[in-house]
């Protein structure tokens, strides 16, 4: 909330929302479950293995099959990477998928990791994110902004 404050008092609310791209992508992701087209389980947080000391992604379990609309969701979500599905190996419905979020996403991408290294890949994202921002806002100004402010 004090970044948004900042960046609407301080009129660059373009450039904070560069340096929020990991978050947007977050919420994009989420969409599907936030707005009830996925069902939504009250925790989507990944799963910690104690016999390993992994997390592994979270999923959503589907008691009945889904509609095709979430069912066609679901596989354009699956054929971008964004998540996994657990299929009937006879019917091929969609039994379980893992749940919409950039944690479960990295870890859908990179494979099971421990929770240190989940934190680190997150914060080497949120880095990379406001490296790029800064090249958008300060290298490619003239082409995103109007005029050359610098």
């Amino acid at each position: 909330m004090a970044f948004s404050v900042v960046g609407i008092q301080a009129h660059f609310s373009k450039t904070l929302l560069l340096f929020f791209l990991p978050q947007i992508f977050n919420f994009l992701l989420s969409c599907p479950q936030l707005f009830g087209l996925v069902s939504c389980p009250r925790h989507r947080v990944p799963r910690f293995d104690p016999n390993t000391n992994l997390l592994h992604p979270s999923t959503v379990a589907f008691e009945r099959p889904p509609s095709v609309r979430t069912s066609s969701t679901l596989q354009l979500f699956s054929v971008l990477g964004l998540t996994h599905l657990t299929k009937h190996p006879k019917t091929g419905q969609i039994l379980e998928a893992t749940n919409l979020t950039i944690l479960n996403w990295f870890l859908v991408r990179l494979g099971p990791m421990t929770e240190k290294r989940l934190v680190k890949v997150l914060c080497a994202t949120q880095v990379a994110g406001s490296v790029f921002a800064f090249v958008i806002r300060y290298g490619l100004a003239g082409l995103v902004y109007d005029g050359d402010r610098r």
